[in-house]
């Protein structure tokens, strides 16, 4: 019965995304969402997919990473060399952009998930710098100038690679492999002990997450038209992690409301930039004080929707009274 639940709620899940897609695709095609707001909800797909994909690394598996962006970088500039310098097709483009990043996880990921705690922090700072000066040195790129890229990018592209995404992210955390790496969260040495490969799925953790960042990588390289080596600075990865910071350490569904709501708060404030930095701080700056754990803690937003049936208690007798 549980199984049977948990499939109606996934096809349920899958069949709004697909009328959302429709009813936005309709508004698009008829002229109702200008280019403002439409260039708003691609930016918010883009960060869903970051955020979803470093929750997988630091909310499910524990590895406090902060160099999301140097997996940005290369599925950005993988991808703009596929479609603008090799002439293939887009899908291609968005496929090799997370293999590449993907590979460059597995490199950065196998010497460096040994670390723990800032010490990798600073293991993957130093990657995505690395990431952002060998393409400022790249003449074949653009260099500093950086590369201009065709517009290509769709809305049924970008909902498509949201909810692949997500429901990727998702079924892994449900799995064997997902409760492994929950195991290595909450404490590694203890995981260690039970005889859980603490290295295999840290790494296999990282090369999922880094392989979405990729993919978002691409979406992102073909959504504004030019990209520059400015555009992944650490400062990328510190945006990232307040997703999932704000969104609170564990919840997928948190990290989603997270890059919604605060992709949205710079958006509209992108008129006044004297004050948008100022507004965006005092935001996170309340936020920790008074919901430290994030908007949705370590909860789920399905949790909601069970609370009722929860709060029914066991069975009950012919007069209401709970019994064994």
């Amino acid at each position: 019965m549980k199984k049977l639940n948990n499939a109606k709620g996934f096809w349920g899940s899958i069949v709004l995304a697909v009328i959302f897609a429709v009813v936005v695709q309709f508004l698009i095609n008829g002229g109702t969402l200008n280019p403002f707001y439409v260039n708003a909800l691609f930016s918010i797909g883009i960060n869903i997919i970051l955020a979803a994909s470093l929750h997988l690394i630091i909310g499910i598996t524990g590895q406090f990473s902060i160099g999301h962006s140097g997996f940005l970088a290369v599925g950005a500039y993988v991808s703009a060399i596929i479609t603008m310098k090799l002439g293939l097709p887009f899908p291609v483009a968005l496929l090799a952009a997370g293999a590449a990043a993907a590979v460059a996880g597995l490199v950065i990921g196998v010497p460096t998930l040994r670390l723990r705690g800032d010490y990798l922090a600073i293991a993957t700072l130093g990657f995505a710098e690395i990431m952002r000066i060998v393409f400022l040195n790249i003449d074949y790129v653009g260099g500093a100038s950086g590369m201009t890229v065709s517009h290509l990018i769709t809305w049924p592209w970008l909902i498509a690679c949201v909810v692949i995404t997500i429901v990727v992210i998702v079924n892994f955390t449900n799995s064997t492999h997902g409760r492994a790496c929950i195991s290595i969260r909450e404490n590694e040495i203890a995981a260690d002990a039970m005889g859980i490969n603490t290295t295999y799925y840290k790494v296999m953790a990282f090369i999922i997450g880094a392989f979405f960042a990729g993919v978002a990588g691409a979406l992102h390289a073909h959504n504004f038209y030019i990209i520059q080596p400015t555009n992944f600075g650490f400062l990328k990865s510190f945006d990232i992690l307040i997703f999932v910071v704000l969104g609170g350490l564990g919840s997928m569904s948190g990290s989603v409301l997270a890059a919604i709501l605060l992709t949205i708060i710079s958006t509209f404030l992108a008129n006044y930039p004297e004050v948008r930095m100022v507004i965006y701080s005092l935001v996170l700056i309340a936020m920790m004080l008074f919901r430290p754990q994030g908007l949705m803690g370590t909860k789920e937003i399905t949790s909601f929707f069970k609370l009722g049936k929860s709060a029914q208690g066991g069975p009950h007798d012919a007069n209401k009274n709970t019994v064994a």
